[in-house]
């Protein structure tokens, strides 16, 4: 065999019809595993690369999807990325990046017009995007797949790859309140994220089950940026008394925290325990490390792409777990 390996040869070598390589390669149903098994391991011995444009006009299909995205954590938005476009490389589809601004008056007018243009197969939406209730409706009336990641209303809409927000926010306050925390503050993440409402509910649950009163005064809103922890720890530890810890609803606020705490000349965990979510690169790189909620961003995108283009899966809804990370910002709460 010489040159670029076509389908036909495929075909042959592996004793089916070019029709029935087409629907494996397509990860179409309707195909034994045997005969599934068979193809993908004589695709993986040729090296074969079915061509995009023969794909495309074969299955009037594009292979082509887009991710949306909103958010101000860089980190965030890598691993969400990532993990998309690791499954859409893996099925064969190419995977288009799209910032967008999701309280814009012109988003859906914008999200319909990539649709036309790019001829997407489907859209994966990613938090604030996957909360847009008219982008929902929208997505419904065209008919058009598509997959949230990490929904928090109208969760009956569209495939969705999630996690429990609330269980994790009050497993991280637990902690706190193992290690003897009693003034624990709360710098929220921008009302847009349903994530940002849903840590502080755990947060409150958690804080009125061991009997400690909420208060709102210890309580200031960030948007889930470096400076907007910076800014609400400010706020925080002019307090008078001081709280003993610190829970930020995402990494890129905490680290925030911990900077001011630092310029403060704050001892972090000895004057101040300082909690984070999302166990970002950035967790790992502040020091001392940062105590987080794993949270499984990169799965969570890889599964949301899955759940869109595999065909495979049993459920349209899958549900992830998170992973308290204790490090370095957390220790017993100071002697009054």
């Amino acid at each position: 065999m010489s040159g670029r390996p076509t389908i036909k040869e495929v075909s042959k070598i592996a004793g089916v019809s070019f029709k029935t390589v087409s629907r494996v390669l397509n990860n179409e149903k309707h195909v034994s595993e045997e005969t599934r098994r068979r193809v993908e391991e004589v695709v993986a011995r040729l090296n074969f690369r079915p061509s995009h444009a023969a794909r495309t006009l074969a299955g009037r299909r594009s292979f082509q999807v887009a991710l949306l995205y909103d958010n101000p954590s860089p980190y965030y938005v890598y691993h969400v990325q990532s993990g998309a476009q690791q499954r859409c490389t893996e099925l064969g589809y190419r995977l288009l990046l799209q910032p967008i601004d999701s309280q814009s008056p012109d988003l859906i007018a914008n999200v319909v017009a990539l649709i036309d243009e790019a001829h997407l197969d489907g859209l994966i939406l990613s938090p604030p995007v996957t909360e847009v209730t008219a982008l929902l409706e929208a997505l419904d009336r065209r008919g058009l797949p598509y997959v949230r990641i990490a929904p928090g209303v109208q969760k009956e809409n569209g495939m969705s790859a999630t996690m429990d927000d609330v269980a994790a926010a009050r497993e991280l306050t637990r902690h706190l309140i193992d290690l003897g925390h009693r003034s624990i503050a709360f710098i929220r993440g921008p009302e847009s994220h349903v994530s940002s409402s849903d840590r502080l509910e755990g947060y409150r649950l958690e804080l009125e089950a061991h009997g400690i009163v909420f208060d709102p005064a210890l309580v200031v809103a960030g948007d889930y940026s470096f400076q907007s922890g910076c800014d609400a720890a400010r706020i925080l530890l002019a307090r008078t008394p001081r709280p003993t810890a610190i829970f930020a609803g995402n990494d890129d606020m905490a680290a925030g925290a911990l900077a001011v705490a630092h310029e403060s000349d704050i001892a972090v965990p000895e004057a101040l325990s300082i909690v984070g979510f999302d166990d970002s690169d950035l967790a790992k790189a502040v020091w001392p490390p940062l105590t987080t909620i794993r949270q499984p961003v990169r799965e969570l995108a890889y599964a949301a792409a899955d759940l869109m283009l595999s065909g495979n899966a049993p459920e349209p809804r899958v549900t992830l777990e998170h992973k308290l990370m204790v490090r370095s910002t957390t220790g017993p709460a100071p002697k009054a």
